[in-house]
C-alpha cells in the first residue's frame, strides 16, 4: 500500500506568481476533494484509537 500518485503534486512559483499559486493550489484541493478521504487517514486514525484505549 502506498501513496495515490494522484495526491502528491509538485509545481513551482515564484513569489512573483501569486496568482499561479493560488491557481495551482486550487485545482490541486479541487482534486483531492474529488478522490475523496485518504485511506492512509483512516488508518491513523484507528491507530490513534488503539493508543487512547
Amino acid at each position: 500500500m502506498g501513496i495515490n500518485p494522484k495526491r502528491i503534486k509538485m509545481a513551482f512559483c515564484s513569489s512573483a506568481e501569486g496568482a499561479k499559486f493560488r491557481d495551482v493550489a486550487t485545482q490541486f484541493d479541487k482534486e483531492i476533494r474529488e478522490l475523496g478521504p485518504s485511506i492512509l487517514r483512516k488508518k491513523d486514525d484507528t491507530q490513534k484509537n488503539k493508543a487512547k484505549a
